[in-house]
């Protein structure tokens, strides 16, 4: 796969992803504010793809800093962290990137600022081949609950589009398909901005895994016919009781899965789990413009002009309609994520 998001000559290269897949175009980040700007317009988005990007960031923003008074590089280097913490709401790996920079950070009192602006750099590329090496670990132990043959329905994009490379759904599809299983995903095409349709159709016919497009309204039906056998999503937020936040509509599937007695299944890596949000409804949910709404990917209107729009960008989904939680430590109950990840 093309890389989601990286360093390159000094700068953060990040994969524009509001372009495809009819084009594969960059945006070259030569300062932090175009990383800003690329999280908050969704040319990278994905929770964990969001907290690399913002770690790589980080370090780019401390690496503008040209003065000399460690005060004042410290004052530049906290604004720089909360510019980026600021540009979304829901998916916790972005802020568990930003405290993890800053750790970095506080752990270098005293070293020169060329010194610490290196281990900045150090520190974001390290976060950044963690998640790969993460989600192939992920994908590993999430294959075993895949069987040969399995049609498994995922919605949103939770692949190597929305992490560093590999993906967290779609990096249990990859290792199922890896271990020689024939299967077949259904992707949602996931409106209002269609990351099923524009995203995961795309990376799974790039690697030669059968894969079928269907609406939203679609994936109920399928399931009454018993082409579904399961179903595998990402997580933006999974708080303590195995509530899990994900991209709008993610609660309808699993009424669906629960109502036609499917597993359902949510992978993400441990920095997902916060265990500090106790339940789903402490869960912060992003709600976004109208536009995405009204507009099918900035094409033509297709509503009334002046219509009230309602457009959350995330729902939660009930720990009770999720069969388990797959990670890079082995899948697990929600109800036992305290005991595993407390």
């Amino acid at each position: 796969m093309i890389p989601t998001v990286e360093w390159r000559d000094g700068q953060v290269r990040i994969l524009d992803q509001t372009a495809l897949p009819g084009t594969v175009q960059f945006v070259d980040c030569v300062e932090y504010e175009a990383v800003v700007e690329a999280i908050r317009t969704l040319k990278v988005r994905g929770a964990p793809a969001i907290g690399v990007t913002a770690a790589l960031g980080i370090a780019l923003g401390a690496g503008q800093f040209q003065g000399t008074d460690p005060a004042a590089f410290q004052s530049w280097f906290i604004q720089v962290c909360d510019r980026l913490a600021s540009t979304r709401p829901t998916a916790v790996n972005l802020f568990w990137a930003v405290e993890r920079m800053k750790a970095v950070f506080a752990g270098e009192a005293g070293t020169p600022i060329a010194g610490i602006q290196a281990r900045l750099r150090e520190a974001a590329q390290a976060i950044l081949e963690e998640d790969v090496r993460i989600n192939h670990e992920l994908g590993r132990h999430g294959a075993q609950m895949i069987r040969d043959g399995d049609h498994i329905l995922t919605h949103c994009n939770a692949g190597a589009l929305a992490t560093a490379g590999y993906g967290t759904a779609l990096g249990v599809v990859r290792a199922a398909w890896e271990d020689g299983k024939y299967i077949r995903v259904f992707a949602d095409e996931t409106r209002p901005v269609l990351q099923g349709a524009r995203l995961t159709a795309w990376e799974l016919q790039q690697d030669g895994i059968p894969v079928t497009l269907i609406t939203d309204n679609m994936a109920g039906a399928l399931m009454k016919q018993g082409k579904v056998h399961c179903c595998v999503v990402g997580a933006d937020r999974i708080a303590a009781n195995g509530d899990v936040a994900n991209k709008i509509g993610t609660y309808s599937v699993a009424v669906l899965a629960k109502a036609h007695g499917i597993p359902f299944y949510v992978a993400a890596p441990a920095s997902t789990i916060d265990m500090r949000t106790l339940t789903g409804e402490g869960i912060p949910i992003e709600e976004r413009h109208p536009l995405e709404v009204t507009q099918v990917h900035g094409g033509p209107t297709i509503a009334p002009e002046g219509v009230e729009v309602w457009n959350p960008a995330f729902d939660v989904t009930p720990a009770k309609y999720i069969t388990g939680i797959m990670t890079e430590r082995g899948v697990f109950s929600p109800k036992d994520l305290a005991k595993h990840f407390g």
